[in-house]
């Protein structure tokens, strides 16, 4: 199993859009929000991804897609 810390920013734009429950939905991955501050035009949530390396690829590359910039804060892998 992959750890990731990732940091994801929206703008006014993409804010009121479900990205987080489509991340939790559309990949095998176990998703955690550890902190977060949203508001109508902005909103920044850094979460914590485990699962499979290529899961977490394949998420991370759809949430670059998205518009939303994504920054990983830190990796680790390995049993977790």
């Amino acid at each position: 199993m992959t750890h990731v810390d990732l940091t994801i920013i929206a703008g006014h734009n993409l804010v009121s859009e479900p990205w987080l429950w489509k991340l939790g939905k559309e990949f095998s991955l176990k998703v955690n929000v550890t902190k977060a501050n949203i508001d109508s035009d902005y909103g920044w949530v850094q979460v914590e991804l485990e699962g499979p390396v290529e899961e977490i690829q394949r998420a991370t590359a759809w949430l670059m897609t998205t518009g939303l910039n994504v920054e990983a804060k830190q990796r680790a892998v390995g049993a977790v």
